[in-house]
């Protein structure tokens, strides 16, 4: 008992015992483990909102003569009793807990040893629980961390124009930004505050997940030491396109809790969705080359550990995430590549919401440190590959309303200019597939000579290979069906 008493000293927050009543009700700790952890967490919410004010507290207690020695007497004797108070809670919950058949259960279960790693994993996945206490399922050889020399704010420019004062401003300003708010405007997922409105949302929908879905939830260990959250759905031997896996990439606010995975799980496809690195329970922050070792070690555990072979893998992006998507399809012989509601490049979405007298440090932002250029990869790649433009697009489009400005159009001619450069060899060629792709933003009362009229109807065949639209707004899930008939059109294409 002493032992067991022992481990709940500092063991996990229990969230869920799956299938173990109504799929949204929680794991609800009774007397003493109640009690201790109301103290724990309130005290640990105040610990939070202290350190955030710490300057202005500190400035109060200076102002009002609290550092006499007499003061601080009293205030030694406030915190110890503070601290006393705490520890007697922990030693309360430890009790409670051990004393509690569920919650023993679930530690007997964590602490287990891990001889048969798969005995060992469907025990613990009955369980939800905090994810910094779940094991590593899978891992990647460390790669050797790069010293502060190797990213010290003057090491890239994107404004060599400049004169030297102005561009070492900018450089250090962007490295600022960048560091502080920058980051977290692009990747908004990443805010802790946003994750803990989320919360209720996150846990309802890996609920389903597990549940509904069968969903396996494993820790992945990236290269640069971050751990990624990953949820699998195997649907091998359920469905005939079971046999597939569909690799899922979240936008800048998606979690696979609530994203993307739902629409090839609903169409029978294997899925496998992972978190940002910073989003949910993935440590890190998402810049470009965490991000490039998460989709790595993703891809390593989908090849290696969960058994599909590369050609059996369909890359799906989604707004952002088609930026990781983009780099698993280049660095793996992936078999299908689906971008959806996807831009060609961060840089001129990042000016256009900003001021433009900002355009300097936003250019230098983007291009040092978050280099987001999907069309760039997606060039390199020469597997089949698919886009969904949304017309109604909100985010993508610079202009709201107006689907010439839609930045899936740029990238569909980058992928036309690299697959059939000889369609786009005149500028009347180029002319015709502008109209093309702005239509019906295209005034009807200017009508095209025939040489453009008779370039549309070559082109059309062409842009329908690579990109279907789809009315919908930015947000507005894929419908299974369309995902369906994407991915067959995809693997004709592959037996041609």
């Amino acid at each position: 008992m002493m032992k067991l008493i022992w481990q709940c000293l500092f063991s996990p927050r229990l969230y869920k015992v799956y299938k173990d009543g109504p799929k949204d009700s929680m794991y609800q700790p009774q007397g003493l483990e109640k009690w201790g952890d109301r103290i724990i967490s309130k005290a640990n919410t105040i610990l939070n909102i202290g350190l955030y004010t710490s300057p202005f507290i500190c400035m109060y207690i200076y102002k009002r003569g609290f550092f006499t020695y007499d003061e601080m007497r009293t205030l030694g004797r406030f915190f110890g009793g503070i601290t006393c108070l705490i520890i007697f809670s922990f030693i309360l919950r430890s009790y409670g807990r051990a004393t509690s058949t569920k919650y023993a259960q679930f530690i007997r279960a964590l602490y287990a040893p891990m001889t048969d790693k798969k005995a060992y994993l469907t025990e613990i996945r009955k369980y939800d629980f905090e994810f910094n206490a779940w094991p590593t399922t899978y891992s990647v050889a460390a790669a050797e961390r790069s010293s502060w020399l190797d990213k010290h704010p003057f090491k890239t420019c994107a404004n060599l124009h400049l004169p030297l004062y102005q561009r070492a401003t900018i450089q250090i300003l962007a490295f600022v930004a960048t560091h502080t708010f920058g980051l977290r405007l692009i990747y908004p997922g990443s805010l802790g505050v946003l994750q803990v409105l989320l919360w209720g949302a996150l846990f309802q929908g890996r609920t389903q997940l597990v549940e509904n879905h069968n969903g396996q939830r494993s820790k992945l260990g990236t290269a640069d030491g971050n751990t990624i959250d990953t949820m699998f759905v195997d649907h091998r031997g359920q469905s005939p396109n079971g046999k597939k896996l569909v690799v899922c990439c979240e936008g800048n606010s998606g979690f696979y809790e609530m994203g993307i995975m739902n629409t090839p799980i609903k169409a029978g496809f294997s899925a496998l969705g992972w978190n940002h690195p910073g989003f949910g329970g993935s440590s890190g922050l998402p810049y470009p080359s965490q991000e490039h070792n998460a989709i790595d070690v993703v891809m390593q555990f989908a090849i290696n550990e969960l058994g599909f072979r590369p050609d059996d893998i369909i890359m799906f992006g989604w707004s952002i995430g088609g930026y990781t998507a983009s780099w698993a399809a280049v660095n793996y012989p992936v078999g299908a590549l689906v971008l959806d509601a996807t831009f060609d490049d961060l840089l001129p979405l990042a000016e256009n919401q900003m001021p433009s007298s900002w355009s300097l440090l936003v250019k230098e932002v983007i291009r040092s440190y978050v280099d987001l250029n999907v069309a760039e990869l997606v060039t390199k790649y020469d597997g089949p590959v698919h886009l969904i433009r949304r017309t109604e697009d909100e985010i993508i489009c610079l202009r709201q309303g107006h689907l010439s400005s839609n930045r899936g159009n740029n990238l569909v001619v980058r992928i036309l200019e690299q697959r059939h450069p000889a369609a786009l060899g005149s500028q009347t060629a180029r002319a015709a597939l502008s109209r093309l792709l702005a239509a019906p933003d295209s005034p009807a009362h200017v009508p095209a000579g025939p040489d453009v009229q008779q370039l549309e109807k070559t082109l059309q065949p062409l842009v329908s290979k690579y990109m279907r639209d789809l009315r919908s707004s930015h947000c507005s899930p894929l419908p299974e069906n369309d995902f369906v008939e994407i991915i067959d059109r995809l693997q004709n294409r592959r037996r041609e």
